[in-house]
């Protein structure tokens, strides 16, 4: 079943489980479903985590929350209290075990998907090989058989005007003051094979308020980060920045009132994590050092650029390196160089 030219679905469901960043990147598969299928209701069927960042989103009718906890029981009336609603289509873009039981369950006369294995023709009956490139397009090129083709279409977050408000008010109770501009930081990771060293992130940050006075670097952090954070600050103190240049926001504000900051800033400087999907979908450019990671990640944007070595190893996509030159090879004064680049573009001329 791979010609879906007059097929006319009244309502999908889109499978994608996590994480946060590879959920926000599937934004762009609803707004061609919808632009295609106007009259259809889309649905999507993610983590409880992944929701924030995708409310609001005007081409979503539903989430469906998967349940974790509760036992066997609980989670099969779940899935079928799911299925009851009665998909026409199911696009399952991940593949992982709840997506494929959501997938039969639901026994959707259409189910779209990935050859993966030897398998997949007993669960999906309409099977795209994906295309090769930034992340989006290839869950996007999974649509084919409907008509629907990438055309640079990135991640979006719809932020409420409460929540730009909230985020300025954020940003001034932290000394940002009218006249400057805002650097976010994103400095963490869990994994050290993507984690440029804090000392450089520090040295960084010295070159551009030494360049720049009115520069204020927000330093972006999870739950649990505190202590790397903390670290960070005394790195940057110990390097001759001023704290009046560090912003902290206490307490930690939720997942959306962070993109709300985000949002705010003029350029995003960091690792190869979820912030730097939040900067595609703000339209705030990024500099992005991506160590192991591989180069699915970066939107194909002049505005956001990478700091990738020339290195015969990379991209490897390792948890773990023993000698990380990936890394270690990007030094503070190649970041200022590209990040003063990055800080003079049009999105930044006013």
């Amino acid at each position: 079943m791979n010609d879906l030219s007059t097929f006319c679905p009244r309502r999908i469901l889109v499978c994608q489980q996590r994480q946060i960043g590879d959920v926000l990147l599937s934004t762009p598969v609803f707004e061609l479903l919808k632009r295609r299928f106007p009259e259809a209701e889309l649905h999507l069927f993610t983590e409880k985590k992944c929701e924030p960042l995708l409310r609001h989103n005007p081409f979503i009718h539903a989430f469906h929350l998967i349940e974790k906890k509760g036992g066997f029981f609980r989670q099969l009336a779940f899935y079928r209290e799911v299925a009851a609603l009665g998909f026409d289509l199911v696009i399952d873009l991940q593949q992982l075990p709840r997506c494929r039981m959501m997938t039969l369950m639901s026994r959707a006369p259409v189910r779209l998907s990935f050859p993966s294995s030897i398998f997949s023709r007993l669960r999906y009956n309409c099977l795209v090989r994906p295309e090769e490139g930034y992340a989006s397009q290839t869950k996007v090129s999974l649509l084919a058989p409907l008509g629907i083709h990438w055309q640079g279409e990135g991640p979006r977050i719809y932020l409420t005007e409460e929540e730009r408000r909230r985020a300025r008010e954020i940003l001034k109770d932290c000394g940002f003051k009218e006249g400057q501009r805002l650097v976010a930081i994103d400095s963490t990771h869990r994994r050290a094979s993507k984690r440029w060293p804090a000392e450089r992130f520090a040295a960084l940050m010295r070159l551009l308020a030494g360049h720049d006075a009115s520069l204020r670097f927000l330093l972006l952090r999870g739950p649990g980060e505190e202590a790397d954070i903390a670290a960070l600050q005394k790195l940057c103190l110990d390097a001759g920045l001023g704290q009046e240049h560090l912003l902290v926001p206490e307490p930690l504000p939720d997942i959306r009132l962070s993109a709300a900051c985000l949002a705010e800033a003029a350029l995003l400087v960091g690792n190869c994590s979820s912030p730097r999907h939040m900067a595609a979908a703000l339209n705030v450019p990024s500099l992005i050092i991506p160590g192991a990671s591989g180069t699915a990640w970066r939107y194909p944007s002049p505005i956001h650029a990478e700091l990738r070595p020339d290195l015969p190893c990379q991209p490897c996509s390792k948890t773990e390196c023993n000698d990380p030159q990936c890394l270690l090879r990007v030094t503070p004064e190649d970041a200022f160089a590209l990040a003063l680049k990055l800080l003079h573009t049009p999105e930044n001329a006013a």
